[in-house]
């Protein structure tokens, strides 16, 4: 499914949790581009090894650059299951072959 296609996707659901997201600054070890409306990425519970984690996909209406923080809903391919593992742990990160950013949940 194509990110435009998983975007149209998602805009209409209700999120499973919503959370004040950080991306890494690009210098800290982030990402080098903005992520787009109907990206994803494994959402990890903590940053302790091993690495557990869970496909997640924050709801954008517009892209959120390297450094930025924004208040998202999230969806999750688990569902609610994952998401109240979340929101018992209170924060998550953000992974792409290395952490990218953190989320702190708020509802």
């Amino acid at each position: 499914m194509s990110t435009t296609t998983r975007d149209a996707a998602l805009r209409p659901m209700e999120p499973e949790l919503i959370a004040d997201v950080t991306l890494y600054p690009t210098a800290e070890g982030g990402r080098k581009s903005a992520v787009q409306p109907g990206w994803g990425c494994p959402c990890m519970l903590s940053k302790s090894l091993p690495l557990v984690g869970y496909d997640g996909r924050p709801i954008l209406n517009e892209p959120l650059e390297p450094g930025g923080h924004r208040r998202l809903g999230f969806r999750f391919l688990l569902g609610e299951e994952a998401a109240k593992m979340f929101k018992k742990a209170g924060s998550f990160y953000l992974w792409e072959g290395r952490f990218v950013g953190e989320a702190v949940v708020v509802l």
